[in-house]
């Protein structure tokens, strides 16, 4: 916010990197006159991260270990009703605005990459229907339980307004079904450090569920998408450093992953990467919320210099960028 406020409002700097600022804000500050937003398609996406494993119980000195299994999200009727609770529309119109786009899609740019066998869907009626099927019944204090087992979870976020609202929708959503959700925000410098003494970071998972973003600066997917792979898994081995932090695993995409790595026909590999995708997403451990886009505000004398570039030139930019 204050980024924002310093490059499109007061004009003290010329430029700020990765605006993650409520749509409404943004416009307010834009209509100030001293700046103004350049937003770029990309392959970034917003996410809620259902941890596989137990972040409750240590196995041979090592918590979250994926010799456990989550107790709650074990149950696919679970990860599915949560999946129904995510308002994805509300969230990209009320908090994000131009700068992100609903998505069900881990994988969503080069457009070539995107799965057309996804849909989202918000209904919190639905939700409740399959928690109710699979035996999770509201007890006195309208908590869903199933084998002395309440349905509470904690869902961590790092400190970012946009991020705190999105929190809020999803526990509102899950309060109407009868899921108890504690929220816990910590401040980014901690969430996204590489400390492996500290159990708050990203990396370490030591919780039932979590959300951030995660970037795609690479045009082809192969390097984004190995973050599924078996052999990333972020443990105590690698210090918490494996690109695999749900701990989510599955035999069919590591063998679909090594055919990536191998095959030239862009078509069949096309193909592929929309194959792990919907493997990722249909599982429903991975819940993708929102398609960002790279957000930056430029300062008065930077839009004048770009408004003055050859148009040409500037639409072979944006072409370039987009493809």
């Amino acid at each position: 916010m204050s980024a924002a406020r310093a490059v499109l409002q007061t004009g003290e700097y010329d430029y700020a990197w990765n605006m993650q600022v409520e749509e409404e804000i943004l416009q307010k500050l834009e209509a100030a006159g001293k700046g103004k937003l350049s937003i770029t398609t990309s392959g970034n996406v917003e996410f809620m991260q259902l941890n596989s494993t137990d972040p409750a119980v240590e196995v041979d000195g090592e918590r979250a270990s994926i010799k456990t299994k989550h107790p709650l999200f074990s149950d696919p009727a679970v990860r599915q009703a949560i999946n129904l609770l995510i308002d994805r529309a509300s969230i990209e119109k009320f908090i994000y605005g131009r700068t992100a786009k609903a998505t069900a899609n881990f994988l969503n740019n080069p457009e070539r990459f995107r799965s057309k066998n996804t849909k989202f869907e918000f209904n919190i009626e639905k939700a409740n229907q399959i928690l109710e099927t699979a035996g999770w019944k509201k007890g006195g204090d309208g908590i869903r339980a199933k084998d002395g087992k309440p349905l509470k979870f904690v869902f961590q976020t790092s400190i970012n307004a946009p991020r705190q609202k999105t929190q809020a929708i999803f526990k509102q959503a899950c309060q109407k079904s009868g899921i108890d959700v504690e929220l816990k925000s910590v401040v980014g410098s901690v969430f996204f450090s590489s400390d492996t003494a500290n159990p708050d970071t990203y990396t370490h998972f030591y919780c039932d569920a979590q959300m951030y973003n995660t970037t795609m600066p690479q045009a082809d997917p192969q390097f984004f998408m190995n973050q599924y792979t078996s052999w990333q898994v972020a443990n105590k081995d690698n210090k918490w450093q494996g690109r695999n932090v749900s701990r989510w695993q599955s035999k069919e995409y590591d063998e679909i992953y090594k055919q990536v790595e191998q095959e030239l026909d862009a078509v069949k590999r096309a193909a592929l990467f929309v194959k792990l995708n919907d493997l990722v997403v249909t599982d429903n451990y991975i819940q993708p919320i929102v398609s960002r886009t790279r957000v930056a505000a430029l300062g008065s004398k930077l839009t004048a210099h770009i408004s003055g570039w050859d148009a040409d030139l500037w639409q072979l930019g944006s072409w370039y960028r987009e493809t």
